[in-house]
């Protein structure tokens, strides 16, 4: 059978059993749907209000992913492509950037991959010009994701990893989980379970840390992918019915289309050929309803396959062809390859021996374009480039931590440098004003002493001068003795 998927599409064959489960399953979405329709009109009201400006470019925007939600493409392209030309009209860079990813989303889902490249790249470019790194993390998965679809692996990991490296930088753990979830289905449709389961478990605990929901449902349905492969398949059964619960209960169409599909391989791996119709019709129907080009496609090849189990071959031929073309059309190389091996299958049990020689050798080739030698090479390589990105980025990173710290020592170094030089300067200035008070002081006592000298000498000379005049007073003035004396004298005469 078919390998279980990861995306989804349209068609149904009408049967009795078909129709009762896709009424049971219409039963658990259809509120969910119809909720999202209202999101849808409430959005459109307040178009009606909105100038043109900004405000109505968002909800323009997202008017277009709600249409998306519940499979209206061409109403959403419609909306998203009227966001587009108003954003441009306004020059408002992000949200051109927005309408090309959500136009590049319903192309992808619709299978027009050449026009969703297209879309999604002119998105990356404005994200680049103006430095959204988590919008620029979106389109690198976007472009991956379209990529893996076309079978082209190493350029699907390039882009993965690249957007795994910006998610990691700014730490968008959600971003993260989802980008684990890629690079380990582009490891699964290479045969490398181990790698791939390994991607799944660290999304799975990611997403459970975080509490998303959808994430959630994914990751064990790609686990479960690894162990149908395994020939696991009680494990495989486990994990697609714990996913396929989830979804119902967040009323994710796309996802419960895959669910039931991969159900559908579980029974028809088991042998239980009723149980796998009626699994693959539910999940017909549902792609039928939401537009899935490349689920349809998958079913087709689903149908052919357990129609031939059945031993229905012209029946078994239809689907295949149907499968086929439309395969082509939206150029799944993988789906091409289940095609060409199951209609030869088919020549062989109708004895159509030409047209299984030449079914076959389709088959080789399409095999061996998907999983040549080189681009297992380039895959590895695109591996090994991550991660020694990774590693370069973890070595600058301790650097430039090494060389914050070696700055702040050195900033410590020189505050202690200018502290030491400041106080310095402060015992200088100091030292220099004490020692010009000091030598003032030294002035000062110089001019008092020498004025002191002056006064003693000043001094000295007034007391020499008044001894002098003493001494000539006396040598002048006759003793009062000798006049007695000589009075006595005269009166004796």
């Amino acid at each position: 059978m078919v390998k279980p998927v990861y995306t989804n599409t349209k068609h149904f064959l009408y049967s009795r059993l078909g129709v009762f489960f896709v009424l049971f399953t219409a039963c658990c979405i259809l509120p969910t749907v119809y909720c999202q329709s209202n999101t849808a009109d409430s959005l459109k009201a307040l178009l009606k209000k909105d100038n043109e400006d900004t405000i109505k470019v968002k909800h323009l925007n997202k008017v277009c992913v709600e249409y998306k939600k519940i499979g209206e493409y061409d109403k959403g392209l419609r909306y998203g492509k009227q966001a587009l030309l108003l954003a441009q009209n306004l020059n408002f860079k992000k949200g051109e950037a927005i309408s090309y990813n959500n136009i590049g989303n319903i192309y992808d889902y619709q299978g027009n991959y050449p026009e969703a490249l297209k879309n999604h790249f002119a998105s990356l470019k404005i994200r680049k010009d103006i430095g959204d790194k988590k919008g620029i993390a979106g389109s690198y998965n976007n472009v991956g994701a379209i990529y893996a679809n076309q079978g082209n692996y190493p350029e699907a990991l390039r882009s993965y990893f690249a957007s795994l490296k910006i998610k990691e930088l700014i730490g968008d753990k959600n971003g993260i989980a989802n980008s684990y979830n890629n690079i380990g289905l582009i490891y699964f449709n290479q045969g490398n379970f181990l790698e791939a389961l390994k991607n799944y478990f660290m999304a799975l605990k990611i997403q459970e840390g975080i509490g998303d929901k959808f994430g959630i449902a994914n990751s064990y349905h790609n686990i479960g992918m690894i162990y149908y492969n395994q020939d696991v398949f009680p494990k495989a059964l486990k994990n697609y019915l714990v996913s396929l619960k989830i979804r119902e209960s967040i009323g994710d169409k796309s996802g419960i289309a895959s669910s039931y599909h991969n159900i559908a391989t579980i029974y028809y791996a088991q042998g239980n050929l009723p149980e796998a119709l009626k699994n693959s019709y539910a999940s017909l129907k549902i792609r039928e309803a939401i537009g899935e080009n490349q689920g349809i496609a998958m079913s087709f090849i689903n149908l052919g396959l357990l129609h031939s189990k059945l031993n229905k071959l012209p029946e078994a031929r239809n689907y295949l062809n149907k499968g086929l073309a439309l395969s082509k059309t939206i150029g799944i190389k993988n789906e091409i390859k289940n095609c060409y091996q199951l209609l030869s299958d088919i020549d062989s049990k109708m004895g159509n021996s030409k047209s299984e020689i030449l079914n076959y050798k389709m088959y080789i080739i399409y095999r061996d374009s998907l999983n040549n030698e080189e681009t297992r090479k380039k895959s590895i390589q695109s591996a090994m480039t991550y991660e020694f990105d990774k590693k370069e980025l973890a070595t600058k990173a301790e650097q430039e931590k090494l060389n914050v710290i070696s700055a702040e020592e050195k900033l410590k170094q020189k505050i202690v440098i200018y502290a030491v030089a400041g106080m310095l300067l402060l015992v200088i200035v100091f030292s220099s004003f004490l020692f010009k008070r000091f030598r003032i002081t030294q002035r000062q006592k110089a001019v008092i002493e020498q004025q002191k000298h002056l006064v003693d000498e000043k001094q000295k000379e007034i007391l020499d001068s008044i001894h002098y005049a003493k001494r000539i007073q006396t040598a002048l003035i006759t003793s009062e003795k000798y006049i007695e004396r000589n009075l006595n004298k005269l009166l004796k005469n």
